[in-house]
């Protein structure tokens, strides 16, 4: 089911790579500034969040595996759709709305499979999996720069973008029983359990846990999708790079986000909070560089550093929840967390182009940074909380982290993966 969860995470990142390398050739084509971009943007979340709250259903229904290959045909035609139909404000705006709907459910239904692997499997395919899609977030960013410079159109592009999710969805439908056990199966042992906890008067405890964890995700998806949708841009806008070497920024972005991904792929639960607060200063740190960089090289080590930084939140925080999610939930669990993280993928980019409309493009880097430094802020106060919740009883072990260093690696290693 590893491999299948693999293939999954690629066909998202070809689709997103294709995207963000895109980005600066789709605003010439619709005609639109900036600001306008950034409110186009809006569209994305406005189909993801309805998309991703029916999507956990879904999968509870029918499984995660159908519900993503379904969905990933999806995404990769509505950006063909994209490329052929967004001659302006309006068509543009309308065509988000499709790649919104189609990556929210896609989103939603590979995490599912990933989280439900990782469970079943006890090995770390949550992160390996983020780690294939940054992976190919960089081939697809690179290929599209080749391709632009062979005078080929987005629309190309696309078509080849829909011809691999189409070839992972044949896999992922035709993959055999032993490769990929049973959603259904899965679900049905675990609903006795599930129909006795509803029972309890606490159960609506872990959903709120969720929804904190979920803020925390929502900070550090708006800090990395920031970066892979505008780094084209200000490479282009402010450095003067032209569009061939600037559609190579989200290439080095992904590719910084996968090697530290692959690399921290085993990172056992006791070091969870430690990587986020790490993570998180990393983030703020390359943001405020690539904000003041005079030049090229200056800005790809502050992209390298921010990269590096945003790459372990998400998987991070979404292996926190996972490892407490059975199967008959695990759905909605996933979609309650991905929706709320998706806002700030939503908001990311938005939030970049209304600061760069008023203030230009580095004034609104250095917002990322300051963004990723409230993160910094948030996650021990918000992942003690959430351990109060999940674990009323359990001592304040945080609290005495300077006198029992090896103490509180343990509770946070008993804490992290119940």
């Amino acid at each position: 089911m590893a491999f299948a969860s693999y293939a999954s995470f690629a066909a998202f990142g070809v689709f997103w790579g294709t995207w963000g390398a895109s980005i600066p050739r789709i605003r010439s084509q619709a005609g639109i500034s900036d600001g306008q971009l950034g409110t186009a943007l809006l569209f994305i979340g406005a189909g993801a969040v309805p998309a991703m709250l029916l999507t956990g259903r879904i999968i509870d229904r029918f499984g995660a595996r159908i519900t993503a290959a379904v969905t990933l045909i999806l995404l990769g035609a509505s950006g063909l759709f994209v490329a052929l139909a967004a001659t302006g404000f309006a068509s543009l705006c309308f065509g988000l709305l499709l790649v919104g709907a189609a990556s929210g459910a896609a989103d939603v239904a590979i995490n599912s499979a990933a989280g439900s692997a990782e469970k079943l499997a006890s090995t770390p395919v949550i992160t390996r999996s983020h780690g294939v899609f940054s992976a190919f977030v960089v081939v697809s960013s690179l290929v599209v720069g080749l391709l632009t410079a062979l005078g080929t159109g987005t629309t190309f592009s696309f078509v080849l973008v829909v011809a691999a999710s189409m070839i992972v969805s044949g896999y992922l439908l035709h993959a055999s029983s032993a490769e990929v056990p049973s959603d259904q199966q899965r679900i049905r042992a675990e609903t006795g359990e599930l129909r006795h906890r509803r029972a309890d008067p606490a159960s609506g405890v872990p959903g709120l846990a969720v929804l904190l964890v979920g803020i925390l995700g929502a900070v550090a998806f708006a800090s990395e999708n920031a970066h892979q949708s505008w780094a084209a841009v200000f490479f282009e806008d402010e450095l003067g790079t032209g569009a061939v070497l600037g559609s190579t920024a989200p290439a080095v972005f992904a590719a910084v986000v996968a090697i530290t991904r692959f690399s921290t792929g085993g990172l056992q639960p006791a070091y969870a909070t430690r990587a986020l607060i790490l993570g998180a200063a990393a983030a703020s740190a390359g943001a405020a560089m690539l904000s003041a960089a005079p030049d090229l090289i200056v800005a790809l080590i502050g992209l390298a550093v921010a990269a590096a930084g945003t790459a372990v939140l998400y998987p991070t925080l979404l292996g926190i929840v996972s490892r407490s999610t059975e199967e008959a939930t695990r759905g909605r669990t996933t979609s309650l967390l991905t929706t709320i993280s998706y806002l700030g993928f939503l908001l990311g980019p938005v939030y970049v182009g209304l600061w760069s409309e008023a203030a230009g493009l580095r004034a609104a880097m250095a917002a990322i940074a300051a963004l990723c430094a409230v993160l910094l802020a948030l996650t021990p106060v918000i992942l003690r909380i959430r351990r109060k919740l999940t674990d009323p009883t359990s001592p304040p072990h945080i609290a005495n982290t300077a006198h029992h260093p090896k103490q509180d690696d343990d509770a946070r290693e008993h804490d992290l993966a119940e």
